[in-house]
């Protein structure tokens, strides 16, 4: 696979919970190499359900997902074990266990796959931590560390194995603005020193402006909006896309209004 390939390719995804009632519907999109691109939309568009998909949480009803070249859908065994190592993700909540350690959290993907000895996982797991900022909460426990100090263990965890693609499921959600900033320029951090390629899924315009090369928006139904540079997104005249940026509500006549002129309305 050459650089130019995308690292990520969603061919005529159509995917839901409920039989009958499909979020996305026949979505194609491709996700470049190298690259940070957010998926971002209204709630309820799909984007978590993307990422689930993409990742083989969800299993297609028609269509197929592909990262690296690998549909995770259809592997098994060692073939699964090496393509889910070669992917970090990191979870909206962070999704830290509780009963076990800082530095027991972050081994888990040493200890899944490979066969390193536990000196050699103790050191790895240090250098990790130390990379995000956390050296000092080795051994403390998930629920002794603040919202944004989990948010930064559970994307050392994310990241132990080295991987190629790293995915984010809101990883701003529940964080004071600053923190999320610090969070945000980690990621970018952690982008530029390992050549990763990352797919965020968040609503948060401020971070949107800070990490992202490219930009995926869904709409209703999981229908794709826009694809393409942040640039190219806030010069786009659909009207959900230019709403989203300008935190307005599109009207029907397909002019974006005001948030605050929308509310009114209602009342």
């Amino acid at each position: 696979m050459s650089k130019e390939d995308p690292i990520i390719r969603v061919e005529n995804l159509t995917v839901g919970y409920t039989p009958g009632n499909p979020i996305i519907t026949d979505l194609s999109v491709e996700f470049s190499r190298g690259k940070i691109s957010t998926i971002v939309g209204t709630s309820g568009c799909g984007k978590s359900t993307l990422l689930k998909s993409i990742i083989g949480l969800l299993r297609p009803w028609e269509g197929r997902t592909s990262v690296a070249g690998n549909d995770l859908n259809y592997l098994e065994g060692n073939e699964l074990t090496l393509a889910l190592s070669r992917i970090g993700l990191l979870f909206q909540q962070g999704a830290m266990l509780n009963s076990i350690t800082v530095a027991q959290n972050v081994a888990m993907p040493l200890r899944e796959h490979t066969k390193l000895p536990q000196s050699v996982i103790r050191e790895i797991v240090r250098l990790k931590l130390d990379l995000v900022g956390l050296g000092h909460a080795i051994d403390m426990l998930p629920s002794e560390l603040s919202g944004g100090m989990r948010k930064r263990a559970a994307l050392a965890r994310a990241m132990v194995l080295d991987p190629e693609v790293l995915l984010c499921d809101e990883p701003s959600a529940g964080l004071d603005p600053q923190t999320a900033a610090s969070l945000d320029e980690l990621i970018l951090n952690l982008k530029a020193t390992f050549d990763m390629s990352v797919v965020v899924v968040t609503h948060e315009l401020p971070s949107i402006d800070m990490i992202a090369d490219d930009v995926v928006m869904l709409g209703r139904g999981g229908q794709l909006l826009f694809d393409g540079s942040l640039r190219q997104a806030k010069q786009c005249q659909v009207p959900e896309v230019v709403a989203f940026f300008a935190r307005s509500v599109p009207s029907q006549s397909g002019r974006s209004k005001p948030l605050l002129s929308y509310l009114e309305e209602r009342e």
